[in-house]
């Protein structure tokens, strides 16, 4: 007997009020197929233009080795801290998570996705307008995440449950004016916007928001196109760093967001792309030299302030739905870290752990940006990193990981030159 169809339907949200067919996504005998909607053809917008390009016709997802998912629908599901708790629900009503197809967990999110697409019929949790306390979702994601419980708060599965990334974070609506915090999973009222907020992990030390907070001050000061991001404290004495949303705009317009792991199909559990590939899909996608210029400035940067887990899905792209013109994002997950096996996840010129500049230079000119072009971005982010230090004591970091971290960053000076 034949195992049962099931299709859901694919949408481009870019608001409540205008939400249109992209496509069927169904599944057979766990074979993945889509078929884009004849009217979304006919907008000539390319979604994932390496691997779903827009065309006519029943495409069938082959390449499972990546997942069981094309990239461009992968790119809606969270990765290890929004799963767990995806399973979490699931548990507790009853089903195991083992038996939930990949099309269940899109249905489960709905409308609730980062980026611009969206899946109907949607199950996702209602909204409401639920104000939030840091310390204690904090506190409660902390439990989740360490084992300790798996009784979650519906609060904590509605903020937390759509957001990529290993860590415990939040997505809240933020007004600054009135300094209040609302869930921001789904639209925001007026004098709110939209924000990610992460909340440590153990094994990340208490004060890795101030970290990421002077990384990302040290990113601006090296040129970094950054989305504006701040320290969000409590009376409890917490510090998490927060940034605003680059998928969404003038408060509730969603833009649609591709990451580069997931625009080529490369798994970033496994290190397997080079920063060769990132300037190169920048240049094809985007067409445009400033965007080149800035992955370029971004690999310096990872390179020199130690930001070693720059995998395949920390890079990402949007589409501008009205002309569709791609351009690189702003910069996320700037911060210090040893990478796999102590190496970069995406490597420079096939070199992962001893960089050095001559590498980038190489990178350079195979993609069109000149000598002197590319030793002044070096010189800039060179200088931008010497003032970690500084950086690191006006956020407040310890100073035992200022002087740990201000080691690894003179140990990559000295294999740079």
């Amino acid at each position: 007997m034949k195992s049962p169809l099931l299709e859901i339907e694919v949408n481009f949200t870019t608001s409540s009020s205008h939400s249109v067919p992209v496509g069927i996504l169904a599944m057979q005998q766990n074979r993945l197929y889509f078929e884009y909607d004849t009217s979304w053809l006919q907008t000539g917008l390319e979604l994932s233009p390496f691997i779903l390009p827009c065309k006519p016709g029943l495409i069938e997802h082959k390449q499972r080795e990546f997942g069981p998912l094309f990239g461009l629908f992968a790119d809606s599901l969270p990765d290890g801290w929004g799963l767990l708790l995806m399973d979490c629900h699931f548990r507790s009503q009853g089903f195991d998570p083992a038996t939930i197809t990949p099309l269940d967990r899109l249905l489960y999110l709905g409308l609730h996705t980062m980026g611009a697409l969206t899946y109907h019929p949607p199950k996702s949790l209602a909204e409401t307008d639920a104000t939030i306390n840091l310390h204690d979702l904090a506190s409660e994601a902390m439990q989740v995440y360490d084992g300790a419980t798996t009784e979650v708060l519906p609060l904590l599965l509605r903020t937390g449950g759509s957001s990529g990334g290993a860590r415990p974070k939040v997505l809240v609506g933020f007004n600054e004016s009135q300094d209040s915090l609302m869930a921001g999973e789904g639209d925001l009222p007026a004098g709110f916007e939209h924000w990610l907020v992460k909340f440590a992990a153990r094994e990340d030390g208490f004060d890795s928001g101030k970290v990421e907070y002077a990384y990302a001050r040290m990113a601006t000061a090296a040129g970094i196109w950054m989305p504006e991001y701040r320290l969000f404290h409590t009376r409890e004495g917490d510090h998490f760093f927060g940034a605003k949303r680059f998928d969404r705009k003038k408060r509730n317009h969603r833009i649609h967001a591709h990451t580069f792991g997931n625009l080529i199909q490369a798994n970033f559990r496994i290190p397997s792309c080079d920063y060769g590939d990132l300037l190169k899909v920048t240049l094809l996608l985007t067409r445009n030299h400033e965007d080149v210029k800035q992955a370029f400035r971004l690999m310096v940067f990872n390179v020199l302030t130690h930001n070693r887990d720059d995998h395949v899905k920390n890079f990402s792209f949007l589409l501008n739905d009205q002309d569709g013109i791609w351009s690189l994002s702003p910069a996320y997950d700037l911060t210090f870290s040893p990478g796999p096996g102590g190496e970069h996840s995406t490597t420079v010129a096939g070199h992962g752990k001893i960089i050095k500049k001559s590498y980038c230079l190489d990178l350079a000119e195979n993609y069109e940006l000149e000598p002197a072009v590319a030793n002044q971005i070096i010189g800039e982010v060179e200088e931008a990193a010497s003032q970690w230090p500084g950086l690191a004591k006006d956020a407040g970091v310890r100073e035992a990981r200022i002087n740990d971290i201000t080691a690894k960053l003179s140990g990559v000076m000295k294999a740079w030159q």
